[in-house]
């Protein structure tokens, strides 16, 4: 990199020399042209042979870059003949008398910028011996003196000749420990400027190292609200390319950002700390991203306002675990009271029905009373059947399990449908079952759940459409193998507002429903370690996935999610 960048100098200093030739062409030219030149009795063609020859070294200079692998051989001859070619131009400008011995200078300066101090006081010395020995030849004739009107005016004697090589010399000297000072201050503060480029670079790739590295997402906001920066966890959990994102209006991205950041002011100003808050963003099709943010003011290094920072984690997991625990609270304390309620409940009630099925065989009654005790037999049926409802899904019976093809359990319930009262000769049934889902849990607990899921669909069609109902295999991240059931209707599909809400116990939308069937399916389907999940799509129906393991031990693996949950 030093030689590259020496060469590089070099061809900058043979450009130099090519230029003010061409400058000292020119004002050699103009004289020539007016003929008022200030030195009389000179003539010009020597001038013109001194300029054709350093346009030739010029050239000579560049192929000797190339040749000579020595560039300090390169430099020193290029030195030594811009010494012999300004004293040849001082002794045809008047020697003692030229004005153009300040060109000597120039060469002390551009020796230092390519070596150093030593080189310098070399070339000054250079400098002073090339011009006191032309001025001695000059006072001595053996050069012949060209006239010029400062030696016509000022006496030509050994202390004017002498005084003026002492002063030329003496300011070489000058002009080179000058020179190789400021040279060796510029070589320092270029050194230390690339430590501290150095040590920037570093701090600054630590940096990044540290926010590229953590598994939160990070980024920068500007005071005109758009994005400066965006880590590798932020794309991560937005699903946003860094580049897509860059200088774009935070708006766009968080839309709930300014809503965020006034939160962010009422809670420091109340209490002067700042607590973590949740915003939610939508990611493509899938549902809302549900962030754990942290929002701080970026200040620079004198403490001014640059802006924002925000601090984001991904709580969408946590929250579907959260409300997981929040569901099993529920249930759990569901289970204690059926249990006690049960008990007393059903303790009068079979107490009830004895004494009105004594008194329904030992009366006669007339017709309007036998009727009303069909009404109170009626009503103690429903009771029952909610109790058995509600102790099913508070504490699913264990019961023996088996192994049963769930396809010969589907064609049974299918076959009964017909005696539904919900079944209409508008409803076409569509079966795709594999002929091999056999599965190893209770039977009573599987019809539950088919025959639910089942008459549900059936009820989505009261003017008739298609049921469809098929079987299959899935298989989970770790290898295990799982029954699939699919159950789906052509109804109305489920709105989107209800969805998260159809598995809660007691929310139903039917006028005789008691909302405890679905709610009783996915407890059950919970304890077999299975999944369901759920596609909606208004007008166009809706259909349940049910995922169970096929094998004899209780799974307690997740399943590869087949399709997310949406509504329309």
């Amino acid at each position: 990199m030093q030689k590259k960048n020496i060469l590089h100098r070099l061809h900058w200093l043979i450009l130099s020399r090519i230029v003010v030739a061409t400058i000292l062409l020119g004002i050699f030219v103009f004289f020539d042209l007016k003929q008022t030149s200030s030195h009389p009795g000179i003539r010009f063609q020597p001038f013109y042979s001194l300029i054709l020859v350093t346009y030739l070294l010029s050239f000579v200079y560049v192929f000797l870059v190339k040749i000579v692998k020595s560039w300090l051989v390169s430099a020193c001859l290029q030195v030594a003949c811009d010494v012999l070619l300004i004293t040849v131009l001082v002794h045809l400008t008047g020697g003692a008398g030229s004005v153009y011995s300040v060109l000597y200078p120039m060469v002390i300066i551009y020796t230092v910028i390519f070596s150093d101090r030593r080189g310098g006081f070399l070339a000054a010395t250079a400098c002073s011996l090339f011009y006191g020995s032309l001025l001695l030849l000059e006072f001595n004739g053996l050069l012949e003196r060209t006239p010029s009107e400062l030696m016509m005016e000022t006496p030509w004697n050994s202390g004017y000749m002498y005084s003026r090589i002492s002063i030329h010399a003496l300011s070489f000297y000058i002009i080179a420990f000058l020179a190789s000072f400021v040279i060796e201050q510029e070589k320092a503060a270029r050194t230390l400027l690339a430590e501290k480029e150095s040590a920037l670079d570093k701090l600054d790739m630590l940096h990044r190292s540290i926010i590229e590295s953590i598994d939160t997402g990070i980024l920068t906001v500007n005071l005109e609200g758009r994005i400066q920066s965006f880590n590798q966890a932020a794309a991560r959990i937005t699903g946003l390319p860094v580049e897509s994102v860059l200088n774009r209006d935070v708006q766009s991205v968080f839309p709930e950002f300014n809503a965020l950041k006034e939160r962010s002011s009422r809670i420091q100003s109340a209490n002067g700390s700042e607590r973590r808050m949740e915003m939610r963003i939508r990611r493509g099709e899938k549902e809302d991203q549900i962030l754990g943010c942290s929002l701080s003011v970026l200040k620079g290094s004198r403490g001014e306002h640059l802006g924002h920072i925000l601090i984001f984690q991904d709580l969408t997991d946590i929250k579907k675990i959260e409300a997981a625990y929040e569901k099993s609270r529920r249930l759990a304390f569901v289970g204690e009271m059926a249990a006690a309620l049960a008990h007393e409940i059903r303790n009068p009630l079979a107490a009830i029905s004895g004494s009105i099925q004594m008194l329904k065989k030992d009366l006669k009654l007339d017709p309007m009373d036998e009727r009303l005790m069909k009404i109170v037999l009626r009503g103690k049926d429903q009771l029952e059947n909610v109790m058995k409802d509600f102790l099913l899904l508070a504490r699913p019976a264990a019961g023996n399990r088996e192994w049963m093809n769930l396809d010969d359990l589907i064609e049974e319930i299918l076959e009964s449908l017909v005696y539904l009262p919900d079944w209409t000769d508008n409803i076409t049934v569509e079966k795709n079952l594999s002929g091999g889902a056999m599965l190893y849990a209770n039977r009573t607990e599987m019809q539950h759940v088919l025959w639910n899921l089942i008459v549900n669909a059936l009820q989505a069609m009261p003017c008739g459409g298609r049921l469809s109902v098929g079987t299959g295999t899935a298989t989970s991240d770790s290898g295990e193998d799982f029954v699939e059931v699919r159950i789906g209707d052509s109804g109305e599909g489920i709105p989107k507002e209800i969805m998260e809400k159809i598995f809660q116990p007691f929310f139903t939308t039917k006028e005789k429903g008691t909302g405890l069937g679905l709610a009783i399916v996915g407890r059950i389907i919970e304890n077999g370690s299975g999944t369901l999940a759920v596609e909606s799509e208004r007008e166009k129906g809706t259909l349940f996935r049910v995922c169970l393991p096929r094998s004899r031990e209780v799974q307690n693996t997740p399943l590869r999610l087949l399709e997310n949950s949406r509504a329309a």
